[in-house]
Protein backbone atom coordinates (compact mmCIF):
# COMPACT_ATOMS: atom_id res chain seq x y z
CA UNK A 1 0.00 0.00 0.00
CA UNK A 2 1.33 3.53 -0.67
CA UNK A 3 1.01 5.72 2.32
CA UNK A 4 -1.11 9.39 1.18
CA UNK A 5 -1.07 11.52 4.48
CA UNK A 6 -2.16 11.38 7.90
CA UNK A 7 -5.91 11.07 8.07
CA UNK A 8 -6.25 14.19 10.59
CA UNK A 9 -4.51 16.48 7.87
CA UNK A 10 -8.29 16.22 6.09
CA UNK A 11 -10.75 17.75 7.70
CA UNK A 12 -14.34 16.65 8.21
CA UNK A 13 -16.22 17.07 5.60
CA UNK A 14 -13.76 18.47 3.80
CA UNK A 15 -11.04 18.09 1.11
CA UNK A 16 -7.14 18.24 1.20
CA UNK A 17 -5.28 17.98 -2.31
CA UNK A 18 -2.51 15.13 -2.63
CA UNK A 19 -0.03 15.35 -5.53
CA UNK A 20 1.28 11.84 -7.42
CA UNK A 21 4.41 13.54 -9.28
CA UNK A 22 3.69 12.38 -12.67
CA UNK A 23 0.70 10.46 -11.73
CA UNK A 24 -1.61 13.76 -11.61
CA UNK A 25 -3.31 14.73 -8.28
CA UNK A 26 -5.88 13.21 -5.92
CA UNK A 27 -8.67 15.03 -3.79
CA UNK A 28 -8.75 13.29 -0.73
CA UNK A 29 -12.07 13.63 0.90
CA UNK A 30 -13.52 12.98 4.77
CA UNK A 31 -16.71 12.43 5.07
CA UNK A 32 -18.19 11.41 8.63
CA UNK A 33 -14.63 9.84 9.22
CA UNK A 34 -15.28 7.64 5.91
CA UNK A 35 -12.28 8.32 3.57
CA UNK A 36 -12.59 8.92 -0.58
CA UNK A 37 -9.77 9.46 -3.12
CA UNK A 38 -10.83 10.53 -6.66
CA UNK A 39 -8.80 12.13 -9.58
CA UNK A 40 -8.28 16.13 -8.60
CA UNK A 41 -9.14 16.99 -12.21
CA UNK A 42 -12.60 17.97 -12.94
CA UNK A 43 -13.16 15.55 -16.26
CA UNK A 44 -15.35 18.81 -18.05
CA UNK A 45 -12.88 21.42 -17.51
CA UNK A 46 -9.28 21.66 -16.40
CA UNK A 47 -10.25 22.60 -12.32
CA UNK A 48 -9.27 21.42 -8.98
CA UNK A 49 -11.57 19.36 -7.33
CA UNK A 50 -10.30 20.64 -4.01
CA UNK A 51 -10.77 23.78 -4.56
CA UNK A 52 -14.14 22.80 -4.96
CA UNK A 53 -17.07 22.67 -2.54
CA UNK A 54 -17.94 19.77 -0.61
CA UNK A 55 -21.75 18.79 0.22
CA UNK A 56 -23.78 15.55 1.20
CA UNK A 57 -21.26 13.40 -0.50
CA UNK A 58 -20.86 15.75 -3.72
CA UNK A 59 -17.91 17.94 -4.64
CA UNK A 60 -18.85 21.12 -6.90
CA UNK A 61 -16.61 21.73 -9.43
CA UNK A 62 -14.72 25.03 -9.29
CA UNK A 63 -14.91 26.43 -12.39
CA UNK A 64 -18.53 25.58 -13.71
CA UNK A 65 -20.39 24.18 -10.43
CA UNK A 66 -20.83 20.26 -12.30
CA UNK A 67 -20.92 17.72 -9.35
CA UNK A 68 -19.48 14.32 -8.86
CA UNK A 69 -20.33 11.37 -5.96
CA UNK A 70 -17.36 11.51 -4.19
CA UNK A 71 -18.15 7.58 -3.24
CA UNK A 72 -18.57 6.80 -6.77
CA UNK A 73 -17.20 9.22 -8.85
CA UNK A 74 -19.87 9.17 -11.20
CA UNK A 75 -21.33 12.85 -12.02
CA UNK A 76 -24.02 14.33 -10.72
CA UNK A 77 -24.99 17.75 -12.01
CA UNK A 78 -24.52 19.49 -15.23
CA UNK A 79 -22.58 20.43 -17.05
CA UNK A 80 -20.46 17.33 -15.80
CA UNK A 81 -21.26 13.87 -17.51
CA UNK A 82 -18.20 11.75 -17.55
CA UNK A 83 -16.96 10.03 -14.48
CA UNK A 84 -13.87 11.22 -12.46
CA UNK A 85 -11.82 7.54 -11.05
CA UNK A 86 -12.27 7.10 -7.62
CA UNK A 87 -10.06 5.06 -5.70
CA UNK A 88 -10.44 2.91 -2.44
CA UNK A 89 -8.77 4.16 0.79
CA UNK A 90 -7.61 2.11 3.75
CA UNK A 91 -6.81 4.03 7.30
CA UNK A 92 -4.36 2.03 8.98
CA UNK A 93 -2.54 2.98 12.28
CA UNK A 94 -3.79 6.69 11.99
CA UNK A 95 -2.75 7.03 8.25
CA UNK A 96 -4.56 7.14 4.65
CA UNK A 97 -3.19 4.34 2.71
CA UNK A 98 -4.06 3.32 -1.08
CA UNK A 99 -3.44 0.56 -3.14
CA UNK A 100 -0.79 0.87 -6.18
CA UNK A 101 -2.71 2.19 -9.12
CA UNK A 102 -2.45 -0.46 -12.43
CA UNK A 103 -3.06 2.16 -14.44
CA UNK A 104 -0.32 4.60 -13.50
Amino acid sequence: MIFLCPAADVPPGGCRRHSRGRHGALALFNLDGRFYATDDRCSHGNASLSEGDVDEGVVYCPLHAGGFDIATGEPVHPPCDEPIRSYPLHVQDGGLYMLPDPEA
